[in-house]
Parts: C-alpha cells; sequence; structure tokens
C-alpha cells in the first residue's frame, strides 16, 4: 500500500511511485494546499521516459492522514525524510515547489544529504517572504497573519477568487494560457487540504527563514523562478536561494507566475531532465 508511518508520530503518509524501481530517482515535493496531482505534467512524462518519480502527500493533504500537529517546518522536513528512508531512496534529485522548497532545505541541515545528489526549487518561498533584517522587503508578518484569518473565514472563497487565480499563473502575461477548466480542477483540489493543514502551514510560512541553511547546502541547487510570480516574488526568493548556496544555477521564465509548472510546463520539464542527467 502506497502509506507510511511518519517517523515523527506515526500519522499515515501517502506517496506515489511511478516509472521503474531502477531508474534515476526524482522526488516531487508539493506547494501548500496540493497533492501530487500539481506534478502531473513532470511526473509522468518523466516516468515514461525511465524515471522513478516520487512524491509525498503532505500530512493533512491529499490522501494523507487529517491530523492536527506536525505542521511545523522540522516535522515536515521530517516526515520528507522518512519517505526516503521508507523506499529507501538514494542518489535523489529533490524537486520542491513553494513551501516544498523549505521542507527540502529543512530536510537536509537536519538529516544530511547522504540519500540525495541535487535539489531543485521551483517558484521557492526560500529562503522566506517574511520581512526580517536581511530581507527588509518582504511582507509585514501581521499583514500576513491577518491574510490567514480571512481564509479561514472562507477558505472556498480564497481559493476561487478570479483575481488570485490569475495571479498565480499570471494570465495578464503573453504565453500563459491555462483553460478554465483546468484552473477549476487545480482550486478544487485545494479544498481537498483540510482546513487545519492549509492554515496551520500559513502560519508555518509566516515565520520561516532558512537564508542560513541555504549557505549550507552540499549538493548542486537549481533554482526556478518565474520574473511574474506575486506569490514568492522573485528577487526576495529566487535570486536571494541562489546567492546564498554554494553551488547554485538560476534560470528565470520570463513571464512566468507561481504555477509556471503548468503554463512553463515542457520547460521546466525539459530542465529537470538535464538538470537530472548532469
Amino acid at each position: 500500500m502506497p502509506y507510511f508511518a511518519s517517523p515523527a508520530d506515526g500519522a499515515q503518509l501517502h506517496h506515489v511511485d511511478y516509472g521503474p524501481a531502477d531508474g534515476p530517482v526524482a522526488v516531487f515535493v508539493n506547494s501548500a494546499y496540493l497533492g501530487t496531482e500539481m506534478w502531473e505534467f513532470q511526473m509522468l512524462p518523466l516516468a515514461a521516459e525511465g524515471y522513478r518519480c516520487v512524491g509525498l502527500d503532505r500530512r493533512g493533504h491529499g490522501r494523507s492522514e487529517d491530523v492536527w500537529n506536525g505542521f511545523d517546518l522540522d516535522t515536515l522536513a521530517d516526515d520528507l525524510y522518512g519517505l526516503l528512508d521508507h523506499l529507501d531512496l538514494r542518489a535523489v534529485t529533490m524537486i520542491g515547489h513553494s513551501v516544498g522548497s523549505a521542507e527540502i532545505v529543512r530536510c537536509l541541515t537536519r538529516h544530511g544529504s547522504g540519500r540525495v545528489a541535487r535539489v531543485a526549487l521551483v517558484a521557492g518561498i526560500t529562503p522566506g517572504v517574511v520581512r526580517t533584517p536581511d530581507n527588509p522587503d518582504g511582507w509585514d508578518p501581521a499583514v500576513m497573519r491577518a491574510g490567514n484569518a480571512a481564509f479561514l473565514r472562507d477558505r472556498a472563497a480564497f481559493f476561487n477568487d478570479p483575481d488570485a487565480l490569475s495571479g498565480f499563473f499570471a494570465l495578464d502575461r503573453p504565453g500563459n494560457e491555462v483553460s478554465p477548466a483546468y484552473v477549476r480542477h487545480l482550486s478544487d483540489r485545494c479544498l481537498v487540504s483540510t482546513a487545519r493543514a492549509s492554515s496551520a502551514v500559513q502560519e508555518t510560512i509566516v515565520t520561516l527563514d532558512v537564508a542560513p541553511e541555504l549557505a549550507k547546502l552540499e549538493v548542486p541547487l537549481l533554482v526556478v523562478h518565474g520574473t511574474h510570480d506575486v506569490s514568492a516574488p522573485l528577487e526576495t526568493t529566487g535570486r536571494r536561494a541562489a546567492a546564498l548556496a554554494p553551488d547554485a544555477t538560476l534560470k528565470v521564465y520570463e513571464n512566468a507566475g507561481h504555477g509556471l509548472f503548468v503554463t512553463h510546463a515542457g520547460q521546466l520539464t525539459a530542465d529537470l531532465r538535464e538538470f537530472m542527467a548532469g
């Protein structure tokens, strides 16, 4: 069965495992609210080409168990390492989107890089989006918490706000065409994450700052980011992450937003393929 027990507290976590068991391994780590379905345009073609593509549903997301605790970054990182250990994965390429990027960084600094060969951060929020002395252009944490409170009052409205959805995919930019049916599908999938999981992950993001940890990474890092990402602005996340990591390559996608895994799916898949081959 595609479940394993979290090493932190025994929560039952769901994972998918596509492609040949002996293929080069890519582990995909999801955005907040979404499960492994978000990676369909990367996992399916790569698995068909012989890569072993593994994805984890974060606790309270997708088909993983609905729990109250464990949404701090340490526990989420331990869950992720638990997957690597459970499947005995080695020479892994870890690929994280949005908050998934921070889970990967914390996983490496807590558990080391013995199982990991390289890391790709796709529209990541790393090092963090909140205002800090090292990130004066970040967002005000009080404003972020007020937004979280509004979110809890009506999650369905939040996930179906037309302006927010347009901004997520940067639909006003040239070439970013996403069908209304797919936009609706993704917003519906966000509502599968529980109210507790969604709000708890949001609160974790308010305090998230992994800048010192990025500087300690011992593996090659690919940073992929869009010029029009309103959820994780390029200058305060992608560029900072690439500058902090010792062995990083930054690829900037013109006109791409946070949802570049859809709008720039082919380009992202090709860049991941090239990165893994290297």
